[in-house]
């Protein structure tokens, strides 16, 4: 760590011994808004420490250090970048429980939670490890006396904005392929979650050895630095997971402005978890409350609605009910609790209103309790129409409705019945029939007698329609960071004919 990040975070105590939050060309030091943020503990609502936020002359200054450093960081090694990026994996190891201990703190996230995400950046950071030896060139066929070759290039600095309900790994999931391949990051994580989607990355790839300018961070309001930060100059590309409303409005600066630049764009989700009438009745229930309570439903791919054939909804609904009513809410750093708050009151409020929309609309509300502050308890709806707002928008909550279809063709049909195509999942027994089911469900993402929530490092991650642009992940993401650079050669020079 360079000094002044030891200052922030001595003996991994608290980092928030002062305001040098911002990372910005190898420093770390306090934004130049005349704001600043207080961030709270969702759960208790403590303060967890204050941030003085970035302005448009911070967002400036990343993008030039960005610019700056990357041309000699790309020109590395491939082994010695890996190696930079396999001390990040180690630190990710050594501090464990620091990290653990803020993804409870700051995102309301349960020690389940907390532990799938971190081991999820953990493993896309080991995955991309492996990319800087990966990158692959080609030569292709031409006329005799002269070469045509395909060099693969980074594509120079990559502009990434994170989202606060899996604040670290979908940060990481685009930083660790970024800095791999030889791109300069400018990271701009989510107002909720400014340490574990932001400080924390930074402090971890320069304790790595990432050289200052490669890696930076800027801790900013949307109103004061969002449209800012995507409009800029120096990005190439742009990496933003968050909702589609400002998904859409984040592709429309990007290549609608003055300067185009590539987007990856993953947004809100629908996912329907379809349970046939062959399907294993408790397999499916279990499937369904994990799910869809995991995190508070706050994921993307959380399933945000479930489709059961009318033959056997009701023992499914019978199913779900019991397991749902289990399950324990409360403080998430307790690992008896299996859900935990909203991220904040806004969040929480929004819920509710969903909850009594429900209710207005004429769903029967078959579990649920009141709850108050940022907490809402587990609740679940049968007797849903597919025109109902719990079937068609994405809910982002502990709320599970649940949808009866006629036969397999009405379950395909509510289905696809969604502006958005993340991910999903069938549940049957006959497994060809199952996943010739699967296939026909517009989405980027289905998972066959599993939960709808998955991301395999070297799996394709993205959806279709309203879900999003483009692929995370695997070879995808390699693709999507690095550029195709055609250049021929001609020894003896091309003759002309005039």
């Amino acid at each position: 760590m360079s000094v002044a990040s030891a200052q922030n975070a001595k003996a991994g105590d608290s980092p928030y011994s002062g305001l040098d939050l911002q990372f910005i060309g190898g420093l770390w030091r306090p934004g130049r808004s005349n704001r600043n943020a207080v961030n709270l503990n969702p759960f208790d609502g403590s303060e967890l420490g204050r941030v003085q936020l970035a302005s448009r002359e911070d967002v400036d200054a990343a993008y030039t250090a960005a610019k700056a450093a990357q041309p000699a960081w790309a020109a590395v090694p491939p082994a010695e970048r890996e190696a930079i990026i396999r001390r990040a994996v180690a630190i990710f190891d050594t501090r464990a429980e620091e990290i653990l201990g803020w993804l409870g703190r700051e995102s309301g996230s349960t020690v389940i939670k907390s532990h799938i995400e971190l081991d999820a950046a953990r493993t896309i950071t080991e995955y991309a490890a492996g990319f800087p030896g990966a990158v692959k060139g080609e030569m292709l066929a031409c006329e005799p006396g002269m070469e045509s070759r395909v060099y693969r290039e980074p594509l120079g600095v990559i502009g990434i904005i994170s989202p606060w309900n899996f604040p670290l790994h979908l940060s990481v999931r685009s930083v660790a392929p970024a800095l791999a391949l030889g791109n300069a990051v400018v990271l701009k994580p989510a107002s909720d979650t400014p340490f574990t989607g932001g400080t924390l990355i930074g402090k971890i790839f320069e304790e790595a050895g990432v050289p200052p300018g490669v890696m930076n961070v800027v801790i900013g309001s949307g109103a004061e630095i969002g449209d800012y930060f995507v409009e800029h100059e120096v990005p190439a590309f742009i990496s933003f997971t968050g909702s589609t409303e400002v998904g859409k409005r984040v592709g429309q600066l990007a290549t609608g402005g003055k300067f185009i630049k590539r987007v990856a764009l993953e947004l809100g989700g629908n996912a329907p978890l379809v349970v046939l009438d062959d399907a294993d009745i408790e397999a499916a229930a279990g499937a369904a409350v994990f799910g869809r309570f995991l995190h508070q439903g706050q994921i993307c791919m959380s399933t945000n609605r479930v489709i059961v054939d009318e033959k056997i909804h009701d023992a499914f609904v019978a199913a779900v009910v019991e397991r749902a009513g289990k399950l324990t809410f409360g403080d998430p750093l307790s690992p008896a609790t299996n859900i935990g708050p909203a991220i904040n009151k806004g969040q929480a409020e929004g819920v509710r209103a969903k909850i009594a929309k429900a209710r207005a609309e004429g769903a029967v509300q078959v579990l649920g309790q009141d709850t108050e502050g940022n907490q809402i308890a587990p609740h679940i709806f049968t007797e849903v129409g597919p025109h109902f707002a719990l079937a068609r928008e994405e809910t982002f909550g502990p709320v599970l409705p649940i949808i009866k279809a006629r036969d397999e063709a009405h379950a395909l049909e509510l289905a696809n019945d969604t502006e958005y195509g993340l991910s999903s999942a069938v549940y049957g027994q006959n497994i060809e029939r199952a996943v010739a089911f699967a296939r026909k469900i517009v989405a980027g993402m289905t998972h066959v007698n599993a939960i709808t929530v998955a991301d395999h490092a070297n799996a394709p991650f993205g959806g279709e329609k309203n879900s999003g642009l483009g692929r995370f992940n695997g070879h995808w993401i390699l693709e999507e960071f690095t550029r195709p650079h055609w250049v021929t050669i001609h020894p003896n020079g091309p003759k002309f004919p005039f």
